[in-house]
């Protein structure tokens, strides 16, 4: 554990979840070859849909609707059915097929394993102080085993505007009836969770499991409050 700023005994911790809760990069790999797989099975026309065709579409889904983007769900689903309509489908026809694919999606994406130390560690903390859950992703905590742990989970798209931006934030703060400072944000990302805790009032820890040295760190552009490398660091603070 390493300290950058004065922090004060946090009165309740909100959580990203991707990545700071559990390693998730393995996750998003078999995700995303599922739910292709699943996609060009869906319609011979689609059998030779390739993934970058799919990122091509994507990213004109987003150039034409830029709010999306905080919706990483209805993003993927709105690109799903402009890619199979691309290939002659109604548009009935491509949102049946889009949901088909969606539900293979969310089979793979809630899949993480959790370790038992972020049982524990939940487990532990939750007893002492609210835990609140804020993430841009679309993993279901309820499918992942942890939402037990957390009065509140609150997404990106549904909820309000991803993070870094401040709209989950706030939402957390009020919900908690605390001041911002009173809170204090976990996250591995130093643009979403470190930066935007921050801008938001929140104390920031930045969980650094990759070993990356803050100073030297491309993302970095402020500085946490602490730094820790096991999530189970943080029983200390309580």
């Amino acid at each position: 554990m390493r300290f950058y700023r004065p922090i004060n005994r946090p009165q309740a911790i909100t959580f990203d979840l991707d990545d700071t809760l559990y390693d998730n990069r393995q996750v998003i790999l078999t995700t995303v070859e599922k739910t292709h797989q699943a996609l060009q099975a869906w319609h011979p026309s689609l059998a030779n849909i390739t993934l970058d065709d799919y990122d091509r579409v994507r990213l004109e889904v987003a150039q034409q609707h830029p709010t999306i983007v905080h919706d990483v769900t209805a993003w993927r689903q709105v690109t799903l059915v402009t890619l199979i309509q691309s290939v002659g489908m109604s548009h009935d026809k491509a949102q049946a097929g889009a949901a088909e694919v969606m539900t293979v999606f969310h089979q793979w994406r809630s899949a993480a394993y959790i370790p038992d130390m972020t049982h524990q560690v939940l487990a532990e903390l939750a007893a002492k102080v609210p835990l609140v859950a804020i993430t841009n992703g679309n993993a279901d905590a309820e499918q992942l085993g942890i939402a037990q742990y957390f009065t509140l989970v609150l997404r990106a798209g549904p909820d309000g505007r991803a993070k870094p931006l401040g709209d989950l934030y706030q939402i957390a703060a009020q919900y908690l009836r605390l001041a911002p400072a009173d809170i204090l944000h976990v996250g591995d990302d130093l643009i979403t969770d470190v930066q935007g805790a921050l801008v938001a009032g929140f104390q920031a820890c930045w969980i650094n499991d990759r070993q990356q040295n803050l100073m030297t760190a491309s993302l970095a552009r402020v500085i946490p409050h602490l730094e820790i490398s096991r999530l189970d660091s943080l029983t200390s603070l309580l």
